[in-house]
């Protein structure tokens, strides 16, 4: 990503107003990556590797973007998710919440077909350990 695009990310007022301003404040794809990985510190052991991977995985895939309308709804989609995880140690109970019906009408096919990879994999997480029965 350019600078210039980058100074687009930054807020315009270092001192925001009130809440609403200070969650919708965007920070620059740098610091909001090594944000994203902290707070993946607190995540349940089997919830991590997974998070970090997919966050890894997007800001690479979306290094080389250059039109900024994409950048800042990229960066923004990824701040509401920092902002959901709970800081510190209530991290360990976090489970996420379920996608908006209307976000589905509005993914592309590759986006649902991403979805549906991300699923499986979480799922693949999540598989109960079988024991052996004899």
């Amino acid at each position: 990503m350019r600078s210039t695009l980058l100074r687009l990310a930054e807020s315009i007022s270092k001192t925001p107003l009130n809440l609403q301003e200070a969650s919708a404040t965007l920070f620059p794809p740098i610091p909001l990556y090594r944000r994203l990985l902290r707070a993946h510190r607190n995540l349940p052991t089997d919830m991590r590797p997974l998070g970090d991977d997919y966050v890894k995985s997007e800001f690479r895939r979306h290094r080389e973007t250059t039109n900024p309308a994409h950048i800042i709804g990229f960066l923004s989609q990824w701040k509401m998710y920092l902002d959901q995880i709970p800081p510190g140690p209530a991290a360990q109970d976090f489970a996420g919440k379920r996608l908006d019906p209307t976000v589905f009408e509005k993914m592309s096919a590759e986006q649902l077909g991403q979805l549906y990879e991300l699923m499986h994999a979480a799922k693949d997480v999540w598989k109960p350990v079988r024991e052996n029965a004899i």
